[in-house]
C-alpha cells in the first residue's frame, strides 16, 4: 500500500471516530439522559478545556520521549475503552467525567494527526503543501460517513454512537503502530517550558493590532461549536408536529451538509484572501454565522425547509472563513521564530477559551429559555445567538484596523 494511502486511512478514521458521536451526542443527553441545557454545554465545554492543555502535554512526550505514532496509537486505544464505558452509565456527573478523560487523549491527536502526516510525507520526499490537503480531507469524508451510519441505523439517541465510535478508536490505535516511525526529532536548541506551551507567543498582544484579532478570535470562537451541540436536538424537538419529515427523522445527515459545505468553500480562500483581504474575509464569516443561527430561527421541516438548508450551506463560509482564514492571517503576521507558538495562541483562543465559554452560554441560554413542561422557545434562542453573532460582526468592522494590499502573498513555509 502507497504511503498515501495509507495516511488517506489515517486521517479517514481519526475523523470517523468523533463524526460517530460529535453532532448526536447532544441529542442522546437531552432525548435519553435528560441533561439540562447547562449541563449539555457543560460536558461540550470539556473539548475546549482539554485543548487548553492537553496538546502541548502531549507534544511535549512525542517530541521527546515516545515516537508520535505509539502516543498516537496509545491514546486511540485508551479513547476505545472510555467510549465503550460510557455506554454503561447514565449519571450526569459520571458522564462528564468520562467525556472530559475522552476529550483530553482526543484533541492532542488532532495535532498529532498532521504532525504524523507531515513527518511520513517528508520522509518520503513528497511536497506537504500539494499533497496533504487532499488526504486530510478524507478526514471529513470519515466524519461525515460515520454520523450517515449512526443516522441511517436510528442511533442518534442511543448509546450505538459511542460503540461506532469505539471500534473505530481500537482499529486506529492498532493501526497506528503499523506506520512508518515518527521518533522525537533530537535538536540542540533548548526550549523552556514557556516556548513549549506556546506563551511566549503571548507578546504579540503588545501589538494592537493583532490583540483585537485575537479577542475576536475568542468571541468568535464561541460559536464554533453552538450548532454542534444543539443542532440535532433543535431538529429532534420537532418531532411532535413535524413527525416523518425528513429534517426529523435524519436530521444527522441534514447537518452532515454542514461538513459538505465546509469542504467546497475551503478552496475559494485563496482566491477570497487576495481579492479581500483579511478583515473583509473574516468580516464574510462573522455575517455568515449570523445568517446560520438566523436561518435556524426561522426554518421548519415543512416550509421553513429551505432555510435549514441554507443554514447548512452558509456554514462552510462562517467556519472556513474564520479557521483557516485566520489562520493564514496569523501566519503572515508571525516571526519565524514563534509562527509555532503564534498557531498554538490561536487554537487556544478560539479551540480552548472560545469553546469554553461558547458551550457554558449557550447551555445557560438554552435553560434559560425552557419553558416548565421541557419546551424550548427555539426560535428566541437563535435569534439571540444570531444577534450575538451580529454585535460580534459590527464591533469587529470598527475595532479591527487592517488595509488590504492585493499585492500581498501569504506564503506558508514548511
Amino acid at each position: 500500500m502507497s504511503i498515501k494511502s495509507r495516511l488517506v486511512i489515517l486521517n479517514f478514521l481519526e475523523f470517523f471516530a468523533w463524526g460517530a458521536w460529535l453532532l448526536s451526542a447532544g441529542a442522546y443527553m437531552y432525548v435519553s439522559l435528560k441533561f439540562t441545557g447547562l449541563q449539555i454545554g457543560a460536558v461540550y465545554g470539556t473539548l475546549g478545556i482539554a485543548s487548553l492543555f492537553m496538546p502541548a502535554i502531549m507534544g511535549i512526550i512525542a517530541d521527546k520521549w515516545l515516537n508520535a505514532e505509539r502516543v498516537f496509537g496509545l491514546s486511540h486505544i485508551i479513547l476505545g475503552i472510555l467510549l465503550f464505558w460510557i455506554t454503561t452509565v447514565t449519571d450526569f456527573n459520571t458522564f462528564y467525567f468520562i467525556v472530559f478523560l475522552i476529550s483530553m487523549f482526543y484533541m492532542p491527536t488532532i495535532a498529532l494527526n498532521n504532525s504524523i502526516s507531515y513527518a511520513i510525507l517528508e520522509k518520503n520526499n513528497f511536497d506537504i503543501v500539494t499533497v496533504f490537503p487532499p488526504i486530510r480531507v478524507w478526514g471529513t469524508v470519515g466524519f461525515i460517513i460515520a454520523a450517515w451510519i449512526v443516522d441511517v441505523l436510528g442511533w442518534k439517541v442511543g448509546k450505538e454512537q459511542f460503540l461506532v465510535s469505539a471500534i473505530a478508536s481500537i482499529v486506529l490505535g492498532i493501526y497506528a503502530f503499523m506506520l512508518p516511525a515518527c521518533p522525537p526529532v533530537k535538536s540542540t536548541e533548548k526550549k523552556s517550558l514557556i516556548q513549549r506551551f506556546g506563551l511566549d507567543a503571548f507578546v504579540l498582544f503588545k501589538n494592537r493590532k493583532m490583540a483585537v484579532f485575537f479577542i475576536f478570535s475568542l468571541l468568535l470562537g464561541a460559536a464554533l461549536q453552538i450548532t454542534n451541540i444543539w443542532g440535532v436536538p433543535f431538529l429532534e424537538d420537532f418531532a411532535l408536529d413535524y413527525k416523518g419529515y425528513f429534517a426529523v427523522e435524519h436530521s444527522l445527515f441534514l447537518m452532515t451538509l454542514s461538513q459538505i459545505s465546509e469542504t467546497l468553500f475551503i478552496l475559494t480562500i485563496p482566491f477570497m484572501l487576495k481579492r479581500f483581504g483579511i478583515k473583509k474575509v473574516m468580516l464574510m464569516s462573522m455575517l455568515a454565522w449570523v445568517l446560520r443561527f438566523g436561518f435556524f430561527g426561522i426554518g421548519n421541516p415543512a416550509g421553513g425547509f429551505v432555510f435549514l438548508i441554507l443554514s447548512m450551506i452558509i456554514y462552510g463560509m462562517a467556519f472556513d472563513f474564520f479557521n483557516i482564514s485566520g489562520s493564514l492571517f496569523v501566519e503572515k503576521e508571525s516571526k519565524p521564530s514563534m509562527r509555532s507558538s503564534a498557531q498554538g495562541l490561536f487554537m487556544l483562543m478560539t479551540n480552548g477559551l472560545g469553546a469554553v465559554f461558547g458551550a457554558y452560554a449557550s447551555g445557560f441560554i438554552i435553560d434559560l429559555y425552557t419553558l416548565n413542561d421541557g419546551t424550548k422557545n427555539w426560535q428566541t434562542i437563535w435569534f439571540i445567538f444570531a444577534a450575538y453573532a451580529l454585535i460580534v460582526t459590527i464591533a469587529f468592522a470598527f475595532l479591527f484596523k487592517y488595509k488590504h494590499n492585493s499585492k500581498d502573498i501569504i506564503n506558508i513555509k514548511h
